[in-house]
């Protein structure tokens, strides 16, 4: 589904934001991305659907020239050229939805996707739909987003994300300035997704509800990969890169004391 080979990126200052990072996600599986602020989560989200473009570090024990691109999904390298096709495949949703809203409406600002990648109106108005009706907004068509709670916004952003129907949702920080009850409509509403997903976030608990792996990343570089229960349970590995063991962990499935 998803390949990342040796991707370093390199920001317009001059700095280093990633180096070297390589891993694979296979269709339908979800994986968590957690680390410190500052790690390069969200840059490494924005390679997947070439809203930015690395290059491949050079190989150690090679000669050989660098690949195409660092990142493929579903076999296809990710370029300027192909971006207008990745996009059909990675769906991205920011972790402000203010910075992703721009309609007057919500039914508009749902197929603006659809409606960009092409298909026909009676195919954009299904999509948009089906959509609204996978994150329980239905009805909301003719409201502006500037009326809703941050909740429902962010519910408008993943639906205009699943309108286009892609194979992988990169999230970032989707349950951040959540309430508790629009938090679990989200972990409800990914739960019921059959793409695969990579989740930047710092709801570890989250992770634990939704991902079956865990990547950690910090200084640009893959720190740990593995299961997500052990690699969250890992105290000295968590404080070294800046992140705490889950209390539902730490209490060992036990009630946590109020």
């Amino acid at each position: 589904m998803l390949k990342v080979d040796r991707l370093r990126y390199r920001y317009a200052s001059g700095q280093w934001a990633l180096h070297d990072v390589s891993f694979e996600i296979a269709v339908g599986e979800v994986v968590g991305l957690v680390g410190p602020n500052g790690a390069g989560k969200t840059t490494l989200l924005l390679h997947l659907n070439g809203l930015l473009f690395g290059e491949t570090a050079p190989h150690p024990q090679s000669a050989q020239p660098a690949s195409q691109s660092p990142v493929e999904v579903l076999g296809l390298p990710v370029t300027p050229r192909s971006a207008p096709e990745v996009r059909r495949i990675v769906g991205i949703m920011f972790q402000d939805p203010d910075d992703q809203i721009f309609c007057p409406t919500v039914a508009e600002d749902v197929s603006f996707g659809p409606r960009n990648l092409g298909f026909p109106r009676e195919e954009v108005e299904r999509r948009t739909r089906c959509a609204l009706g996978q994150v329980g907004l239905t009805g909301y068509e003719s409201r502006s987003p500037l009326q809703l709670s941050c909740g429902e916004r962010k519910r408008v952003c993943l639906a205009g994300v699943l309108a286009c129907e892609p194979d992988l949702l990169a999230l970032d920080e989707p349950s951040s300035n959540l309430d508790p009850r629009s938090r679990r409509q989200l972990i409800g509403i990914l739960q019921s997704c059959q793409s695969a997903q990579l989740i930047a976030t710092h709801d570890l608990e989250m992770i634990l509800d939704l991902c079956t792996r865990v990547l950690v990343l910090d200084q640009g570089r893959i720190q740990a990969d593995g299961p997500a229960r052990e690699i969250l349970s890992n105290a000295p590995l968590m404080h070294r890169h800046g992140l705490e063991v889950p209390l539902s962990l730490q209490f060992g499935g036990r009630p946590i004391p109020s």
